[in-house]
């Protein structure tokens, strides 16, 4: 195990499954203990905490909260310090994802989108900000690598999501220089499930867009999240797009 990891305390939004749950696998294969938030998914969150307990008794813990009840979010952070006695990282990676056309975008589509991807990462990282600075920590945001080129249809989305690359850099300035702030912006790296938007036509459009020709794996995204909070003493503020080049491409 990475010595700079081991005994890492890590709260992460949504990890239950997808790329959240890889990043909780690799991230706990390299020591850390872990505190898995989920809102509905409870099924995978007790299948990953018993895996993890499996490999490593009593180093996961799981949580439920809705993110956009503003009230829980102290909880989050007050349950992991009681569990584990501090927190050294925050990873924002929990967020809604689905179109919002012109014409038919509704107030309730606007409060989950933006409560999910961008005002819980800010309260729920303003509640861990005392603990995150006497532990010298670090948070993570994933944002979207469509944050600067917003893909069509998805208004909010795209708004939530630029508005969480500048609380990276805002947060960056905000709790210096005691906590790094950075952000992943992952590309294609997983289909959403269940939509029939993403066919099959549309999965080789975007593999040809990609300068890798390829989609990527979430391990990738984990990986650049364990880079950021191993290896990365002196980067703050930054974004790192996981894409595969994508972005550079549309």
């Amino acid at each position: 195990m990475e010595a700079s990891l081991q005994n890492k305390i890590v709260l992460i939004t949504g990890g239950a499954k997808r790329v959240g749950a890889s990043i909780c696998r690799l991230l706990h294969a390299n020591g850390t203990n872990l505190m898995i938030h989920y809102r509905s998914s409870v099924n995978e969150a007790r299948a990953l905490q018993a895996e993890l307990n499996l490999q490593r008794p009593n180093s996961v813990a799981i949580i439920q909260a809705d993110l956009l009840n503003l009230s829980v979010l102290p909880s989050l952070v007050q349950e992991t310090i009681k569990h584990f006695g501090k927190i050294d990282v925050l990873i924002n990676n929990a967020s809604s994802y689905y179109p919002t056309e012109i014409g038919d975008i509704q107030e309730e589509q606007w409060q989950d989108l933006m409560g999910s991807n961008l005002k819980a990462p800010l309260f729920l990282s303003q509640a861990a900000a005392v603990e995150l600075r006497k532990q010298q920590g670090c948070i993570i945001n994933i944002t979207d690598m469509h944050v600067e080129r917003p893909k069509k249809g998805y208004v909010v989305y795209s708004v939530a999501k630029a508005g969480l690359v500048t609380l990276t850099k805002s947060l960056a300035h905000e709790l210096s220089p005691e906590v790094r702030v950075n952000a992943v912006a992952p590309g294609p790296v997983m289909w959403p499930e269940d939509n029939p938007q993403f066919d099959e036509l549309y999965r080789q459009r975007v593999i040809s867009q990609t300068l890798l020709k390829r989609i990527g794996e979430p391990k990738d995204i984990a990986k650049a999240v364990k880079f950021l909070i191993q290896d990365a003493p002196f980067i703050t503020g930054q974004i790192i797009a996981v894409d595969g080049g994508r972005s550079l491409n549309l």
